[in-house]
């Protein structure tokens, strides 16, 4: 499901580690913005009536053989439109390349902090102070600007650093203003989006909350939709505005697989009950999904045997709703752009998703109301929707559950075993007030037993392993440099009151090159 847009800007990648949050950096300076591969079509860019756009950095040289340039001229097309243009780094060198001036190897490549040296008027840097603090990120740089260009500021080692054009609308940088390295940078792209591309700057959650439910209206009409709850965030926050834009028409279904965290899905039943007095579907099938995970250890095996199971037991369920023509997802912009590659114009969504498959058999239509959000831009939704602030910060959960942090063959023992120290872990840091700066933490009950001593007793049991990281939106993630001090608690009381394990690690991996999970 797309919303409508009065406004909006595109952002062109070219394969830049940076895209996303560039715009994620629009977004927050209340202006909505897409992201789309360097292939985009002519057509297609015409028909996003973009208010401007914006041109990322890329790893490639832009005078290298199949370096990543559009199959049109994107300079003109936007002057025929007359939609400015502001390129970042890559973007930069591809406007000197192709408009008549000269990129090539830099004499010195520049990675890190520079100084801006203003040396023209610019209504990209309004409010910007000299000298101000921005972050480069190349090995190319210009050694001739085209004609009708004029330079507005300077670093060191980048005497054409900003550009401007201003008679065509196109502007250039050579640092990436996106990051959080360059102190003011969020400022100039807010000076490109008003005073530039004169957006209102008035997109944010309410006004993206109010377009959803009557886009959802329009959508439905008098049909129904079919939710699948799993108790995450995203797929709560989606059934409880279904709910406020379709009141009766939507009928939700919670699935406890046996693979959820204690007490899970007794909380979920609640909050919806006492909060937005929703009805919902629960079906206990813990039996038929351990059943079918029993004896495999191989983790995509695992990952399909929950998927099938998901489906037999969710369409099962769903027969008894006669008017349903739609099925509703958590679907989230990274789940749609990350599986974007910028080298090709498949939009494919991953399969991860638990109702994978499910549309297509039951006939139904998907309904995805934050397949264009942010995660923190779902929680924003997720508040004025009242749901409580101890639910809407909740550390995102896998679909495959506890399955994927059982490593091996999956037994009730074991999983039962792990809801014991996982609760702990979560116990313990939220008493220790780190549960918000933490993206994600979770235990994960390892295939490996240990000696251990516990009074005059020689133990052999299981090791428990503990994972905390940091991130913006999962993509990238860096442990979490937990205290010692919380560490000492947690590992005395998992191993002082959780029958079945006698030792705790720590996980000091980052992704990459490690991934979150440990499946």
């Amino acid at each position: 499901m797309s919303m409508s847009h009065t406004e909006r800007v595109v952002i062109i990648d070219f394969g830049s580690q940076f895209s996303q949050l560039i715009a994620r950096r629009v977004r927050e300076c209340g202006v909505y913005a897409e992201l789309h591969p360097y292939t985009i079509s002519e057509k297609t860019l015409a028909d996003l009536q973009p208010k401007g756009i914006i041109l990322s950095g890329s790893p490639f040289s832009v005078y290298a053989e199949g370096a990543p340039i559009p199959a049109f001229d994107v300079f003109a097309f936007a002057e025929a439109r007359a939609i400015p243009v502001l390129g970042l780094c890559y973007g930069l060198q591809l406007i000197a390349h192709t408009q008549g001036g000269a990129v090539d190897k830099a004499a010195k490549r520049e990675f890190g902090r520079a100084h801006l040296r203003i040396v023209g008027e610019s209504k990209l840097l309004e409010g910007i102070a000299d000298e101000s603090q921005v972050w480069m990120s190349h090995g190319d740089s210009l050694t001739a600007i085209p004609q009708g260009f004029e330079v507005v500021a300077t670093t060191e080692n980048a005497p054409y650093c900003v550009l401007q054009n201003t008679k065509r609308n196109i502007y250039g940088m050579q640092f990436h203003p996106e990051v959080h390295h360059s102190l003011d940078g969020k400022r100039m792209l807010a000076n490109f989006l008003t005073h530039i591309c004169t957006c209102n700057a008035d997109w944010n959650a309410g006004s993206f909350m109010e377009q959803a439910i009557e886009d959802i209206r329009a959508k439905v009409g008098t049909g129904g939709v079919i939710c699948a709850l799993s108790g995450g965030v995203d797929s709560t926050v989606a059934a409880v505005l279904l709910h406020k834009a379709l009141g009766k028409q939507l009928h939700c279904i919670h699935i406890d697989n046996g693979l959820m965290r204690k007490d899970e899905s007794r909380t979920v039943i609640e909050l919806f009950k006492q909060h937005f007095s929703m009805s919902i579907d629960f079906v206990d099938a813990s039996d038929l999904f351990l059943s079918r995970l029993e004896g495999i250890s191989d983790p995509e095996k695992k990952r399909k045997s929950i998927g099938a199971a998901f489906i037999e037991v969710f369409e099962n369920e769903a027969k008894r709703f006669n008017d349903a023509q739609f099925l509703a997802q958590g679907t989230l912009y990274p789940d749609v752009i990350e599986s974007v590659s910028f080298k090709g114009p498949s939009v494919t969504i991953k399969t991860h998703h638990n109702v994978g498959g499910l549309p297509e058999k039951m006939n139904l239509r998907l309904i995805e109301p934050f397949r264009e959000l942010f995660k923190d831009e779902v929680r924003a939704v997720g508040r004025l929707l009242g749901i409580p602030d101890w639910f809407i910060e909740r550390h995102p959960f896998p679909g495959p559950g506890l399955a994927i942090r059982v490593p091996g063959k999956i037994t009730r023992e074991k999983l039962n075993i792990l809801r014991e120290a996982d609760e702990i872990y979560l116990e313990e840091i939220r008493k220790a007030g780190l549960y918000n700066e933490i993206w994600q933490a979770f235990a994960v009950l390892l295939p490996v037993q240990s000696v251990g001593v516990m009074g005059d007793e020689r133990t052999y049991e299981n090791v428990c392993a503990i994972r905390a990281v940091t991130s913006v939106d999962g993509m990238t993630a860096n442990w979490y440099p937990m205290p010692y001090e919380v560490l000492a608690n947690i590992s005395n009381r998992i191993i002082n009151e959780v029958r079945g394990i006698n030792r705790v690690v720590y996980d000091i991996s980052s992704k990459p090159p490690a991934t979150i999970e440990w499946e």
